[in-house]
């Protein structure tokens, strides 16, 4: 069954658990329920597993693109920006684990000391998973076995808990330091700033300046870091966002299209429309009606 993952929160993406208040998420998915067949950049504390059944799909994390096919899996580590695509526009689907931190000892002392070690961001931001290797195929073999656990229902939870648990663990035993750790951190928590301060006022007039300043750094740098870890510039990234805030609103809502510009972020709605048609190929009324 498909989730969106798209919802935002200040300073993460906000995932829809299966159970409220059981940081657990588990489900089956597909790039045909996104425009353009590709989900847009999100990134959260939450340790992410995405496993291909069907098709194939390009993940880009922290400026890293990986291909996954039919049977591999990606494990995408805690706050990393990551988006999935298809470069030819075929369909992909997929089943998403993702496990917060929480569950996995985060308010102990040891435990919080173990997962940054781990899934900090000195750690490996993703690592490839396939049937190769036993103990990737073991992991790939255990996502099966909790999507299907939790389609059937949740029953026992202290099974999908230590699933889970396990899941974890091994990819824990796998997971390095990067090499230049300090740089890409320093790099990754500008990105995290300017990426939030856009989430956070996507309505309002903004201007590269204005991102540049909310990662305490120039414009020149600003760019050079868009361009390096989310291959878009500033401006790309904000636009894109209001687009994808503006697409929620007009399925969710009957407000005039010209007030969804305006509160969107768009100065006219002429403008709005000329945008939207450019990157989704229909003009909101006809997204509307065909979303309705």
């Amino acid at each position: 069954m498909y989730k969106p993952l798209e919802v935002f929160s200040d300073r993460s993406e906000k995932l829809t658990y299966n159970l409220p208040g059981f940081p657990l998420c588990v489900y089956q998915g597909s790039l045909r329920f996104y425009d353009a067949q590709a989900f847009d950049y999100h990134w959260h504390a939450d340790l992410e597993f995405v496993l291909v059944v069907e098709g194939s799909m390009d993940y880009l994390v922290n400026g890293q693109t990986v291909h996954i096919g039919t049977g591999e899996a990606i494990f995408v580590n805690s706050k990393r920006l990551h988006r999935g695509f298809s470069i030819d526009g075929s369909n992909c689907s997929y089943i998403v684990v993702t496990v917060h931190p929480s569950l996995l000892g985060e308010s102990t002392s040891a435990g919080q000391t173990f997962l940054d070690q781990k899934f900090g961001l000195q750690a490996d931001d993703f690592l490839l998973l396939s049937s190769r290797e036993p103990w990737q195929q073991e992991m790939i073999e255990l996502l099966l076995e909790m999507n299907q656990h939790m389609q059937k229902g949740t029953g026992n939870l202290l099974h999908l808990l230590s699933k889970s648990a396990y899941l974890c663990a091994c990819v824990a035993d796998h997971v390095g330091e990067k090499l230049m750790a300090s740089i890409d951190t320093r790099n990754l928590a500008i990105i995290h700033d300017m990426t939030d301060y856009i989430h956070r006022h996507y309505e309002d007039k903004l201007t590269t300046d204005d991102i540049a300043a909310s990662g305490s750094i120039c414009r020149s740098r600003c760019c050079e870091l868009f361009k390096k870890h989310l291959h878009l510039t500033p401006n790309n990234y904000l636009v894109r966002f209001r687009i994808q805030k503006s697409r929620d609103m007009l399925k969710e809502t009957n407000r005039p299209v010209s007030e969804v510009a305006l509160a969107c972020g768009f100065q006219s709605a002429s403008y709005f429309a000329y945008v939207f048609h450019k990157q989704i190929g229909q003009t909101p009324q006809e997204f509307r009606k065909q979303v309705q």
